[in-house]
């Protein structure tokens, strides 16, 4: 019996913290500079004012830290209200995000696995230590890639160690109210960046233009060789009437040597 078609299952929270896990492990930076988070800031601001949810009224707030608390960028994208009372960003938002920074801080980990995490095993905020709204997505650690080690003795594995290996060096994060919208926001940027990154990273090739015509072969004769030059000359070859005199005279002088023996 046909019982109409069914909704796929949506993913587990285990699962989501095992993605973000592998997000977290996959994004590094080789360098991380103040330039750096400004132009990762300004990349989020520019695809959240491209977004539909910005299209539709949503605002955002953006933060750059370095994992020492220094604001590296800060912005927001809409107003924080209007004549009307109606505000793009909330006036909790900035407090929503210093909080989901602090979770990165403490943990080592982005706000949404650790939000995932903590509801894959039952646990709640309170038994973390934040406040509920603190623990959202939306705050990705900024981890630096392995490099390999000085002994450079290929072992597998064990020839690579990471950069910093006790704490992501610095933390982006962004807040709208959506855990899920923001955590994707963030590492699509992070993403795409380095992408761009690893591009530009990349030696330019050089295209030198083909000859327009092919040059003809021609023989020239070379000039003589100046005295104390060891420029080689070629010697002309003889004629072949002179090369065929020779030989028949050769070959006179043969015939008559050998009738005078025999």
């Amino acid at each position: 019996m046909f019982n109409g078609f069914h909704d796929p299952q949506p993913p587990r929270d285990a699962e989501l913290a095992t993605q973000a896990l592998a997000e977290e492990a996959g994004y590094r930076f080789g360098a991380f500079s103040a330039n750096d988070a400004v132009t990762l800031g300004l990349s989020l601001r520019k695809r959240f004012r491209a977004s539909s949810r910005h299209a539709k009224g949503k605002g955002l707030a953006v933060a750059v830290h370095s994992a020492a608390g220094h604001p590296l960028f800060a912005c927001t994208v809409g107003d924080l209200g209007g004549p009307a009372g109606v505000a793009d960003v909330s006036l909790d938002s900035w407090a929503c995000l210093e909080g989901m920074i602090e979770v990165v801080k403490r943990t080592g980990h982005s706000s949404y696995y650790v939000e995932k995490g903590m509801a894959a095993m039952g646990k709640t905020p309170e038994q973390m230590g934040v406040k509920a709204n603190h623990l959202c997505g939306g705050a990705f650690p900024i981890w630096l890639e392995a490099c390999v080690t000085s002994d450079g003795v290929l072992q597998g594995l064990t020839q690579y160690t990471q950069n910093a290996p006790c704490c992501p060096i610095a933390v982006v994060a962004c807040y709208s109210g959506s855990s899920v919208d923001d955590h994707h926001l963030v590492v699509t940027t992070v993403r795409d960046y380095l992408k761009k990154m690893a591009r530009n990273d990349e030696p330019e090739m050089v295209h030198q233009p083909a000859p327009s015509e092919i040059p003809s072969i021609r023989s020239t004769r070379s000039p003589p060789r100046e005295r104390g030059s060891m420029q080689w000359v070629p010697v002309p070859e003889p004629a072949a009437s002179s090369v065929l005199r020779d030989s028949g005279e050769y070959i006179s002088e043969y015939r008559d040597s050998y009738h005078d023996e025999h």
